[in-house]
């Protein structure tokens, strides 16, 4: 007969296995939902800054500056291209990366010019074009809505979109249900 009284463990060691057994469900989750093998790192280059540049031209068509400030002014070239770059897989990106250089195809077979070089009227032209594309199912218009959600996100996640373009309260206090609205306020962050 066994008379050893079992060990118990010690709350250092209960929070290790705990750790352990949280982090191989978080990590192993993909593969197992997947059943394929997590992808190696992306091995796509960066974004140029003429690239950067283009991605806040394209931010400014579809939410460009009025009263307040447009896309470009939260710097949306750049989110869209930390985005693409740390948070979407390599198909993605490769479609993004081809979006880019298709836009600028576009525009120069439709007005003679760059999506850079075109004045605003036609760059609204064309983005509207592709949004109804998009719209359509056209598989290669694909890109330009990856474009419209990365530049929502980014516009109203960022200070400016935030604040200025709808109404912030920083540390929300207690629930009121009949804060009165007057047409044309602004939705609330």
């Amino acid at each position: 007969m066994n008379t050893e009284t079992p060990q118990g463990i010690n709350r250092r060691e209960a929070v290790l296995r705990i750790a352990l057994l949280m982090g191989g469900a978080m990590v192993g989750s993909q593969v197992i939902l997947s059943g394929q093998a997590i992808p190696d790192k992306r091995t796509s280059a960066g974004f140029t800054d003429a690239d950067i540049a283009l991605m806040d031209e394209i931010g400014e068509t579809i939410i460009p500056a009025t009263d307040i400030p447009g896309a470009k002014a939260a710097k949306i070239g750049a989110f869209m291209a930390m985005m693409v770059r740390d948070c979407y897989n390599d198909g993605q990106h490769a479609a993004f990366v081809e979006g880019l250089r298709t836009i600028n195809l576009d525009c120069r077979a439709r007005y003679g010019t760059s999506f850079m070089d075109s004045t605003p009227a036609q760059r609204t032209e064309l983005a509207n074009a592709l949004d109804a594309a998009q719209r359509a199912k056209d598989p290669h218009a694909k890109y330009f809505h990856m474009m419209k959600e990365l530049t929502i996100l980014g516009y109203f996640s960022s200070e400016i979109g935030a604040t200025q373009a709808v109404k912030f309260v920083q540390v929300p206090g207690a629930f009121h249900g009949d804060v009165p609205y007057k047409k044309g306020d602004r939705a609330w962050f």
